[in-house]
This record gives C-alpha cells, sequence and structure tokens, in this order.
C-alpha cells in the first residue's frame, strides 16, 4: 500500500470509529440509569453488558498493538458479560470511554510504514487493514445493538438518530440544499440525526 493511500485509510478509519462511537453515545444520552442494566429476556446482553465488553476487547486489541498478540493472555472476556451489582452507569460510562482511548491512542501514531507489518490475533497474522477492519466490523454490530436497545427502551420519547419513518423523500432534498458542504466522515451519522431533530421540531 502506497503512503497516500496508506494515510487516507487511516484517517478515514479513525474518524469511522469517532463516527461509531458518538451514535452510540447520541443513544446512551437518551438513557435512564436503569435501562443500562435492563434486558429484554435472561439471556440477552444489557447495553452495560456490551459497553463492558467492547471495552475490554478493545483494552486487548489495542493494548501494544503492533507488538503483542491482540487477545491478551490476562484478559478474563467470560468476565465481560458479568455487570457486578455495585457497578453504576458513570462507572460504565468511565470504563467505555478508557476503552475508546485505548484505540485512539493505538491508531493516531501510526504511520504508512506500519502498514507493511502484521499483528497477531489469537495467533493470526492479520495485515494493518485487516486487523482494524475486523474490529470495527464487530465494533458497529454491538453498537447497532445498542441503539436498537436505547430505541426500545424509550419507545415514544425516543428521538431518532436516523432517518425518520416516511421521510425519505425529504431527507434526500434536504442533503440537496447541503450538497457545497464538505462531507466530514466523523459527523456522517449527525446529517440524519440533526434532519429528524429539525422535522421534529417543524411538528410542535
Amino acid at each position: 500500500m502506497n503512503d497516500s493511500l496508506a494515510q487516507h485509510y487511516l484517517d478515514d478509519a479513525i474518524a469511522s470509529f469517532r463516527a461509531y462511537k458518538k451514535l452510540a453515545e447520541k443513544a446512551l444520552d437518551q438513557l435512564q440509569d436503569r435501562e443500562y442494566f435492563a434486558s429484554l429476556d435472561p439471556e440477552a446482553n444489557s447495553i452495560a453488558v456490551i459497553m463492558k465488553h467492547l471495552a475490554g476487547n478493545m483494552f486487548s486489541r489495542w493494548t501494544d498493538f503492533l507488538t503483542t498478540d491482540g487477545e491478551k493472555a490476562d484478559r478474563n472476556r467470560d468476565m465481560e458479560f458479568v455487570i457486578e451489582s455495585q457497578t453504576t452507569k458513570d462507572d460504565v460510562r468511565a470504563y467505555w470511554e478508557r476503552g475508546w482511548q485505548c484505540l485512539f491512542d493505538a491508531l493516531e501514531p501510526l504511520q504508512p510504514n506500519d502498514f507493511d507489518r502484521k499483528v497477531l490475533i489469537r495467533g493470526e497474522a492479520h495485515t494493518i487493514v485487516q486487523a482494524v477492519n475486523r474490529q470495527m466490523m464487530h465494533y458497529a454490530q454491538h453498537i447497532g445493538q445498542i441503539v436498537f436497545l436505547a430505541k426500545h427502551f424509550r419507545s415514544s420519547e425516543w428521538k431518532s438518530l436516523t432517518i425518520p419513518r416516511n421521510r425519505s423523500a425529504q431527507f434526500n432534498a434536504y442533503l440537496a440544499d447541503k450538497a457545497d458542504e464538505a462531507f466530514e466522515t466523523e459527523s456522517r451519522f449527525d446529517t440524519a440525526a440533526s434532519f429528524a431533530n429539525e422535522s421534529e421540531g417543524n411538528k410542535e
């Protein structure tokens, strides 16, 4: 991969991770504290569990990213799916933040020449692109779960983060009006949320 393409990929990957983090947090900010810990059935994960698992994965995958296996020997993955009784929403949010910081601390210093290296995940060699894509797909899956659960719990009080139902044509017109504005990957989910908020405001 040439240096220009590697840098473009890295910049876009970091911005995409930030966009997914922001999307999740817009859902989290709508929750009542107890809803972090509610589950739909005995086999389902709560939002707190999903957040704890994501952060635990981030600590394992991104600590010493270039030099150690992404599945750390001291990782206790099974405990990522256990929430202790004294855990609060603030505890979960703080752990989540530390996990994301570990990710950004690993990615932001990377240089184009690092893309010639291989990293290990559970003993399997990955290119840098493969390793980053693997984690992005994993995190996107779980962030979708967070948004789904938050919408379920908030029900009629939910503030949409996507194009509202039966408003696709209006959204396309909304985008056309903004065609001259620069697109930023980190804000890729913001446009639909802004449109949804403006649509709700116009109804009042």
